[in-house]
């Protein structure tokens, strides 16, 4: 997911996952996942703001970082250096987590679950690649079974994926994240921030 505010030239600070843990206390931890992803595991303490929400929660980031050093992670890596970089354009910054959750479940740490009774929904990264490879098939059924230039959608999703690894962007997790299972609760947003300017 790109930003018309970063550059490919902008490198923010990184923190590995043993030295995150040990300063967790004194760091602003704020997850940019889906709020689905998040629920599935997340660093203790961790607030959510989704990646697509940061520009609403730009004052609320802004006041944080004033108090504290701000790290901003996500499952591997990805989306909270974009994150940084957009941060970085208004003025704010931070830290991103390398390799994210998942480095950090893979060195042991603690990882914070949402309440019991809440179903888990696939990362974003797993969306994605189903999502994809839906499409792709779908595109090669209709060609074969209805008319040979439908495979074009099969093409087009190809061509998608290209055009991301090249650019490290993802158009198609911009419009995953737009799903309602991908989506804060009404208020989830303005209770989040509220939470952050208390810290």
């Amino acid at each position: 997911m790109s930003d018309p505010q970063t550059t490919t030239a902008y490198a923010p600070s990184v923190l590995d996952a043993a030295t995150a843990r040990a300063r967790l206390a004194d760091l602003a931890v704020v997850d940019v996942r889906t709020p689905a992803e998040y629920a599935s595991g997340h660093l203790p303490g961790a607030l959510n703001i989704p990646l697509d929400a940061l520009r609403d929660a730009l004052p609320a980031l802004r006041e944080a970082a004033s108090r504290n050093d701000v790290l901003l992670v996500c499952a591997s890596g990805n989306r909270s250096v974009t994150a940084c970089g957009i941060l970085a354009g208004h003025g704010v910054d931070a830290a991103t987590l390398v390799g994210g959750t998942k480095a950090w479940a893979a060195a042991g740490y603690e990882v914070q679950r949402a309440e019991s009774g809440a179903r888990e929904v696939w990362g974003m990264e797993r969306q994605v690649r189903f999502a994809a490879g839906s499409l792709v098939l779908v595109g090669l059924g209709l060609g074969r079974l209805a008319h040979p230039a439908l495979r074009l959608l099969s093409a087009g999703v190809a061509s998608g994926l290209v055009y991301s690894a090249a650019t490290d962007t993802c158009g198609m997790a911009l419009l995953l994240g737009k799903l309602p299972h991908n989506r804060p609760r009404g208020a989830g947003l303005d209770a989040t921030l509220a939470r952050l300017r208390e810290r």
